[in-house]
């Protein structure tokens, strides 16, 4: 039966990850020896790895998006060098790479890696030098990024214009994000940048998970976005009749009949309040009315998840098939940022296979 797979059997199955932050995704024992090379070791809340990795997992698990942020001042505090941020950039390859993900998309923001003088284009280098390394050594995974600008800040501008200096001769770059607050923080406010990048032909995926709900999703889609991070809030533009039948608002009509991708992360979304339980959140429903969705992390080191954990909760919770599970992760591979010849490879030679398998 779906409901009964073990983990075990999802780590074998091949999986994508379109919403991963490279700055939630260290490793503990990675932030205690980085953070001891730096100086940071005094500021850690605790140098044994459990309890480091616990006090992440508190500190995310508040139901406080602000709070959920706020755990980020020690990742970002070791990533402040190149050789910090290649390595960080491999080992979440290598980690990826060994829970059965094939394809993957890491996002960060540069502007955050400039704190001991690192120039934007360094801080590219060092992601790109951490993800070829990284696919050398496991040649089963393919992973680029995504570069984000602060929503909070005022650099979008020139985020979008670094985008353009570097996309041709570094194609790992692969779309553009706002990331960080968002209620209060419009993609609106960033209008200027948005209308650069799609007046450019690039790539762009928007957060947009908090309050106001639908309302930032519908800002989202009015600023170019091709698809939705997280977008867990579109639920409340979908009501149901007592005998179960799904009543569409304009925007979820619209993103259902545009097959608009929601990047959807269903633990995080537990952490910061935006669902309840991981019973209520709408991606088994979304699934099964059509919707494009995915299963996502986000922050594996603030959340302690992984693909794998996250698909594999996601499936005994809402009793998916494998057909069901095997949707999830075709959603992802179509609505990736790669090419289109290696997202139809990639799922008639290793995805289809093996979900035929399963079932």
């Amino acid at each position: 039966m779906p409901s009964s797979i073990t983990l075990d059997a999802v780590r074998s199955l091949p999986k994508v990850l379109l919403h991963d932050h490279l700055d939630g995704g260290l490793r503990p024992s990675t932030i205690i020896d980085l953070s001891e090379q730096c100086g940071w070791l005094p500021n850690l809340p605790s140098t044994d790895e459990a309890a480091l990795q616990a006090w992440f997992t508190r500190g995310a698990d508040t139901k406080d998006l602000h709070q959920y942020l706020a755990t980020f001042e020690h990742t970002l505090a070791v990533m402040q060098t190149a050789e910090a941020i290649e390595r960080v950039t491999f080992e979440a390859v290598e980690d990826l790479a060994n829970d059965g993900v094939i394809y993957a998309e890491i996002r960060f923001a540069p502007e955050l890696h400039q704190a001991n003088g690192l120039a934007l284009e360094e801080i590219i280098e060092a992601v790109g030098a951490g993800i070829r390394r990284g696919e050398r050594a496991y040649q089963s995974i393919t992973v680029n990024f995504i570069v984000c600008a602060m929503r909070t800040e005022s650099r979008s501008d020139e985020i979008v214009e670094l985008l353009l200096r570097i996309r041709f001769h570094e194609p790992k770059a692969v779309a553009f994000d706002l990331a960080g607050a968002e209620t209060g923080f419009p993609p609106s406010l960033h209008a200027r940048a948005l209308a650069t990048a799609r007046a450019n032909q690039l790539n762009i995926t928007l957060h947009a998970s908090e309050p106001p709900d639908k309302e930032l999703i519908s800002d989202a889609l009015a600023h170019g976005a091709h698809r939705i991070g997280h977008g867990v809030r579109l639920r409340s533009d979908i009501l149901f009749t007592p005998n179960g039948q799904a009543i569409y608002g304009k925007l979820a009509r619209y993103v259902l009949n545009h097959q608009i991708h929601l990047e959807m992360a269903p633990t995080c979304h537990v952490h910061v309040g935006a669902v309840d339980s991981l019973a209520e959140h709408p991606i088994g429903p979304l699934l099964r009315l059509g919707f494009n969705v995915s299963v996502n992390t986000d922050n594996r080191l603030m959340s302690n998840v992984t693909p794998s954990s996250e698909l594999h909760a996601v499936a005994t919770t809402f009793d998916l098939s494998p057909s069901e599970m095997e949707q999830l992760v075709v959603n992802g591979l179509r609505s990736s940022f790669s090419p289109h010849a290696t997202r139809e490879r990639l799922i008639s030679d290793v995805v289809r296979p093996a979900f035929s398998a399963l079932a």
